[in-house]
């Protein structure tokens, strides 16, 4: 998910009643909450996909970050107190509840990366494989509003003297789970209807169905079907009525064309693109300096050319033979095992 929305989580634990338990825990909840994504530094050395939801949102990045930030922590405290900044409300740092509560925060982070259709690397180092939950869209205004609502308004009754200040923000994160829980179930149940639909149009047998969630819509799903060596894209709509759009022209994903395997071979981009990407699809054309191979993922685009996330490569001569139909096993995509990465889930 977006970093706001890992942020407001972490508050909302604390504001719940976590942030009692220890000086210095709402910025181990907060800042755990956000700390796997340090691998963003990847991007500055060109691996912003390839290394991004890698090893930082794996076993070893899960158990050795938080005891980082409960140490950094606990010296940021002594470092204050010896200079006599350190300020006189906050409650005494617990190092055993600060370590807890990182791991607390820290945990928060996967679980929410695992529920949109991005993916996570969740066994790394140990397995390359991606998960994916196509719960959540990755960044979701709803959530945003119904946990900064629960704080605001736990901290103003706080701010009052009240009692029972942590209600709303309690009441906050119960809404976020059962909303959760109601776009799974609604993702799950439109991929079973698409299949359906998919097959009764005499489309052919669906080999997979993605309901992906779209921003800020709830009751919509943008859909994609592959059969083969092609997509198939649609529209479904929970309200009003049940009602799904499904465009009968199939997109040829050219994953059989020897070009995407060559392009991949010599361009380390493509091959970083090709090993994030879930359902890889091509263009290919000849130009007078060989063969253009333009590549996207079709969560993100009905063409290869289009979405926020492409790659282009030219690989020398012509564009050889046409894409053979088939599935995976007619794919000209290099083998993953042969750069020692595995299978997406």
């Amino acid at each position: 998910m977006d970093n706001l929305t890992h942020t407001l989580v972490g508050a909302a634990l604390g504001q719940a009643g976590l942030k009692r338990r220890t000086g210095l825990a709402m910025p181990a909840l907060m800042i755990g909450a956000n700390l796997p994504d340090i691998d963003v530094v990847c991007a500055l050395f060109g691996e912003g996909l390839s290394g991004r939801r890698g090893w930082t949102h794996g076993p070893i990045g899960l158990l050795v970050l938080p005891a980082l930030l409960a140490v950094a922590l606990l010296l940021l405290d002594r470092w204050q107190a010896r200079r006599g900044t350190r300020p006189p409300e906050r409650l005494p740092v617990r190092p055993g509840q600060l370590l807890l509560l990182g791991y607390v925060g820290t945990l928060s982070h996967p679980l929410l990366d695992w529920m949109n259709s991005w993916g996570i690397r969740l066994l790394m180092p140990f397995s390359e494989r991606w998960f994916y939950g196509d719960v959540l869209f990755i960044a979701d205004p709803w959530i945003w509003l119904a946990l900064g609502i629960g704080i605001w308004l736990s901290r103003r009754r706080e701010r009052r003297g009240q009692a029972a200040h942590a209600g709303p923000v309690i009441t906050a994160l119960l809404a976020v789970i059962l909303y959760s829980g109601a776009m799974a179930l609604a993702g799950r149940a439109a991929e079973a209807r698409v299949a359906q639909a998919f097959r009764a149009q005499g489309l052919g047998e669906p080999d997979a169905v993605l309901a992906n969630p779209v921003f800020a819509d709830p009751s919509r799903r943008a859909i994609i079907v592959r059969t083969g060596d092609r997509y198939g894209f649609g529209d479904f709509r929970w309200f009003p009525g049940a009602r799904l759009t499904l465009d009968r022209a199939l997109v040829p994903a050219n994953r059989g064309h020897p070009a995407v395997a060559q392009a991949a071979r010599q361009d380390e981009a493509v091959a970083d693109f090709l090993y994030w990407s879930r359902y890889p699809f091509a263009t290919i054309r000849s130009t007078p300096d060989g063969t253009r191979v333009t590549l996207g993922d079709a969560r993100f685009g009905d063409r290869p050319d289009a979405g926020p996330f492409t790659v282009t490569a030219t690989v020398p001569g012509g564009a050889g033979r046409p894409a053979r139909p088939g599935g995976a096993a007619d794919t000209g995509i290099p083998n993953q095992s042969e750069n020692g990465r595995r299978a997406h889930d």
